[in-house]
């Protein structure tokens, strides 16, 4: 457990990545590790799609809104883009509220992947229809999330929430976000009031 829970106070979520290619049987793996996640009913809406080819690369990163509290700031620039994609899809013929599933997945891909050294940054801010017709994928399936990948070429930090959720970069580029307090979120056996 102890190896996990590391990995779990590790994560952070980057938006700037080295240009150094992931090996397609290393991307098979996480996919694999997003398959093997808890599905609701055992029904397994969820299918995927990687993409890593650089063309393809491109254009869905323009479909992708990155980082809203501090856009542009928070776009990954130029030559330091994501080097894959995993694309979570929910065939909505096998179960069209398969939301759950597709999280469950997507958590399981990303430490799966920061074990390995990769960063991540899972985004829902997506232009859907472009993406569709961008990857020919067609109408019965869900665009749920990507999955943007890459070796981390910037550094993120938590902080003690105060008064805000909304993440900021400082002058050296270092992200820092907000983290509420164990003791405010935590209640043990019967709801309590915390002070």
């Amino acid at each position: 457990m102890d190896e996990v829970y590391k990995l779990i106070l590790k994560r952070r979520t980057i938006r700037s990545f080295r240009q150094k290619k992931i090996p397609l049987t290393l991307l098979k793996k996480l996919v694999n590790a997003g398959r093997l996640a808890p599905s609701g009913s055992n029904l397994q809406p969820c299918e995927y799609v990687i993409v890593n080819h650089p063309t393809l690369l491109e254009k869905v990163f323009s479909t992708l809104k990155w980082a809203g509290y501090i856009v542009p700031a928070g776009n990954p620039p130029e030559g330091k883009k994501p080097t894959a994609y995993i694309i979570v899809l929910i065939n909505k013929e096998i179960n069209k509220y398969g939301e759950k599933d597709a999280a469950a997945a997507m958590e399981n891909m990303i430490l799966a992947a920061l074990e390995k050294g990769i960063s991540s940054c899972w985004i829902g801010s997506i232009e859907r229809k472009k993406l569709r017709k961008i990857l020919g994928i067609p109408d019965k399936y869900k665009i749920e999330s990507v999955l943007a990948l890459g070796y981390p070429d910037e550094k993120s930090v938590t902080e003690e929430f105060k008064n805000s959720i909304k993440y900021w970069k400082d002058k050296q580029g270092v992200l820092h976000v907000p983290k509420k307090r164990m003791e405010s979120i935590l209640h043990h056996n019967l709801w309590s009031e915390n002070e």
